[in-house]
């Protein structure tokens, strides 16, 4: 059984309880694939269902039902990397989280508005920095190819480059793009949950092709990622 402290030079460290949400199985699979048995007890990882409402629902069930509160609640799972920010096969941790097609559209250039713009609330969550710094940590520390910057969460994806280029000049220096990841903010945020997102890049941002993606990299690059985080975490 997993201990619930663990010496370190000479005090007493606990170990985090960890919410990961999924849209799919496979994600949650892939997840699971790069933590050892013993994370069991701290670490739970669900798949919740495609796009934000789905996710938000998901993730406040579990949230709820927790048999002792979570420290950290991270959206994780494959996505979309825009070109020259996050290449096929890399991870994004998310520095913000953004719902980039919250608004109204309008006639006029960029052709968007958001909901922030609009007066109606906010469109994003920013991701916890002490805890991107522990993960950031681990992530690099294993060698592996990690961007920190924002992540954008839409509910239909981007397939074509002009929509990729809106997107991009909305929230400026974005590097990945999801499904779930602002569901996941929203419903941590709600019940004071610090939280984060964590993208494997299967293909680019832009005109759809289906032949490009490389939906197996992005797995294993998720299994990677999280096998670094528990030994940084939990070992």
């Amino acid at each position: 059984m997993l201990q619930q402290h663990t010496e370190e030079r000479g005090t007493v460290k606990t170990l985090p309880r960890i919410l990961v949400v999924t849209a799919v199985d496979a994600e949650r699979d892939a997840v699971l694939r790069g933590l050892p048995d013993t994370c069991a007890e701290r670490m739970e990882v669900i798949s919740a269902g495609v796009g934000p409402a789905a996710a938000a629902a998901a993730a406040t069930a579990a949230l709820l039902r927790a048999a002792a509160p979570y420290d950290l609640v991270i959206s994780a799972g494959i996505g979309g990397g825009f070109p020259e920010r996050a290449a096929i096969g890399s991870l994004v941790l998310a520095s913000s989280i953004v719902q980039a097609d919250l608004g109204a559209e309008t006639p006029d250039a960029p052709g968007f508005i958001s909901v922030d713009e609009l007066g109606f609330g906010s469109s994003r969550v920013d991701a916890d920095t002490a805890w991107n710094a522990r993960l950031l940590a681990a992530l690099r520390s294993a060698g592996l190819d990690a961007a920190l910057a924002p992540a954008l969460t839409v509910s239909s994806a981007t397939g074509t480059a002009a929509t990729a280029e809106r997107r991009a000049g909305l929230v400026p220096g974005a590097a990945s793009e999801g499904m779930e990841g602002y569901g996941v903010a929203a419903a941590a945020a709600q019940l004071g949950v610090a939280v984060t997102e964590l993208r494997a890049i299967s293909n680019a941002v832009g005109p759809r092709d289906r032949s490009a993606w490389r939906i197996g990299d992005a797995l294993q690059a998720l299994t990677a990622a999280f096998r670094a985080i528990a030994a940084h975490l939990y070992l």
